[in-house]
């Protein structure tokens, strides 16, 4: 068969979730409601966070900025995983597949660096409280952004330039709910050795590294606080859990299935569902019902809509 042509398989097979139909249902009924969740949460951070002058604050720039990114991240899989639980065969076009790996790891390495800045934000925020606002400029906010996305940028290529002339001539059927990048470079029909150990560099490593990272910077808040007063740890252990299972559940399955990615094991769709459904959700379940400054500020906005569609 001729390779030179590139690809000759024009779709691939997304095994998904197996089952009777019975639970099939069930799956696309709690997935439509999770991502439905998702979706409305975080455009509803994103608009309080923009419009509440109460909340015109670092902290909270970077929370609207993690609401667009976890709903975008969320985006990119969630609607064709739902619509295949009721589909059969469950396919995808190979650029759709490509497109989908590109746009997961964008989003999934901006995310990565702007929890990193997050940290960063508090421990300013917590360590050097007096000078927070001279430190934490717009400037910097907004250069904080703009490496988040420009580092997912690179992160996404630096793969997708290997991958993307990849021919497949053979299987296509990927075991799982989306287009991953470990199975779906395991279907190519040359030896992929060294784009494998590349995939686990890159993906698997950053991920291991951003949260150690992570978890570092939040241990030197805590010791700080301790040192400084016995009596603000409790305040700082309450504001820092949020951020901590943020990273935990986000950074866990990335770790799992990109430290291994070459290592099938029975899991590897239940994270995939994590990494993609569930961590985006605990965003604006987090950060709104365990923060009362921003329920307060949605109230606000509430009453003032209501009040203003009332006098029209």
């Amino acid at each position: 068969m001729d390779l030179k042509n590139g690809s000759v398989v024009a779709e691939f097979i997304l095994l998904g979730f197996s089952g009777p139909w019975q639970l099939q249902i069930f799956y696309f009924v709690t997935f439509s409601l999770i991502y439905s969740a998702t979706v409305l949460g975080n455009i509803l951070i994103m608009v309080t966070v923009t419009f509440s002058s109460t909340l015109h604050s670092p902290m909270y720039f970077l929370l609207g900025n993690l609401s667009f990114l976890d709903m975008c991240l969320s985006t990119v899989t969630t609607p064709k995983m739902i619509t295949d639980l009721l589909t059969e065969p469950k396919t995808i076009s190979t650029w759709g597949c490509m497109a989908q790996m590109f746009f997961m790891h964008y989003f999934g390495g901006a995310e990565m660096t702007l929890l990193i800045a997050m940290a960063f934000d508090r421990y300013v925020a917590i360590c050097k409280p007096l000078h927070y606002r001279a430190i934490m400029s717009h400037r910097v906010l907004n250069g904080f952004v703009i490496r988040s996305w420009i580092t997912g940028f690179i992160h996404t290529m630096s793969q997708k330039v290997l991958t993307v002339n990849l021919p497949f001539c053979g299987p296509r059927v990927v075991d799982n709910v989306f287009c991953d990048l470990p199975l779906v470079v395991k279907l190519a029909c040359i030896e992929t050795y060294t784009l494998e150990l590349f995939v686990i560099a890159d993906s698997g490593l950053l991920s291991f590294i951003c949260f150690i990272l992570l978890l570092v910077s939040y241990t030197v808040i805590l010791v700080t606080v301790q040192q400084r007063s016995s009596g603000g740890l409790s305040k700082a252990l309450s504001t820092l859990s949020a951020h901590i299972i943020v990273v935990t559940v986000f950074f866990g399955p990335c770790i799992f299935i990109y430290a291994w990615p070459f290592s099938s094991f029975a899991g590897n769709k239940i994270l995939a569902v994590v990494y993609t459904i569930v961590t985006p959700l605990l965003n604006p379940i987090i950060y709104t019902l365990r923060n009362q400054k921003m329920l307060g500020a949605m109230r606000k906005l509430w009453v003032h809509h209501v009040s203003t569609t009332q006098n029209f």
